[in-house]
């Protein structure tokens, strides 16, 4: 066991994650990331390692899981280190052309973890999601929290049901965005597999705002590298649905981790307005925007 082996451990506190993670090294001086999962936490770990052997297999850059299994702490696994730089901290400080190109090799990495099937006995999702969206409104509306213009975003789930009708399910890495990337001298680099799910590979997109509040033009980028420059209109109907429900559940949860955390979620919430002119329009307009720099790049 190479857990037995550790001989430097410098913990990790960047993230949200439940697990405990840190930096390690090991007696002929080899450098892991290890993540113990506390026991109550750590019940789809096992299904995890297993869809992360066929993430490898696809040749998905990430880090490599080397060894798993329990300790005192709960489940561990010990990953391959990757030294490089978050990329919320590179990517904001390259030239648009530069952002644009990162974000298609993101958008092209996504569409190649999609390629591992959700399980037969998934459950249908236009059932499941409408359910989902059920749940969000009614925390929202009962958390005690509203920002200005919700009543756009809640009319736009209301009268868009059906848009997501019928999408097929795959395995979602279930964070993806800048914030779960890194940048090394190999190019990109996707971690934090720990919220995969399996669902609408479009659902995927939901978290782009980030990459769009930081790198609107690697966002955009994005989404061209998955589509192959051709983004279909019923996608930016589903993401349109997709953000805005996020957009609320993003508040009530934010209100256990306090008033600075929420005050981003409403400020983000403003933003998502803002792209979607209301939700008078499907497409964002950070995507709209990066039009030149395709012109020059393409």
């Amino acid at each position: 066991m190479i857990l037995q082996d550790i001989v430097e451990r410098q913990a990790i506190a960047k993230g949200w994650s439940c697990d405990e993670k840190f930096y390690v090294t090991v007696k002929d001086g080899t450098k892991y990331l290890l993540r113990i999962t506390p026991p109550d936490k750590s019940g789809q770990r096992e299904l995890l390692f297993g869809m992360l052997k066929k993430v490898e297999r696809l040749g998905i850059p990430t880090c490599r899981l080397v060894e798993h299994g329990v300790c005192d702490s709960g489940v561990y696994a010990l990953y391959t280190w990757i030294d490089g730089h978050d990329a919320d901290e590179v990517i904001p400080q390259l030239t648009p052309i530069q952002q644009y190109s990162t974000g298609l090799k993101a958008g092209e990495i996504l569409k190649r973890i999609h390629l591992i099937p959700a399980p037969k006995q998934t459950e249908d999702w236009h059932l499941r999601f409408n359910r989902k969206t059920d749940i969000k409104i009614f925390k929202y509306k009962q958390c005690g929290i509203r920002f200005e213009g919700d009543g756009k975003v809640l009319e736009y789930l209301q009268c868009s049901r059906d848009v997501f009708k019928n999408r097929p399910q795959t395995f979602q890495h279930g964070d993806y965005h800048i914030g779960n990337m890194m940048i090394s001298d190999v190019g990109l680099i996707i971690i934090d597999f720990d919220r995969f799910d399996f669902g609408d590979p479009w659902e995927e997109f939901n978290r782009i705002v980030w990459c769009a509040q930081s790198a609107p033009v690697f966002a955009a980028g994005m989404v061209d590298g998955y589509f192959d420059l051709k983004p279909p209109e019923e996608f930016w109907k589903c993401l349109a649905f997709y953000i805005g429900s996020n957009t609320l559940s993003s508040v009530y949860w934010a209100i256990d981790f306090g008033r600075d955390e929420l005050d981003v979620m409403l400020r983000q919430a403003q933003d998502v307005l803002s792209w979607y002119d209301g939700f008078n329009a499907i497409i964002p307009s950070w995507y709209a925007d990066a039009q030149k720099i395709r012109r020059v790049i393409l």
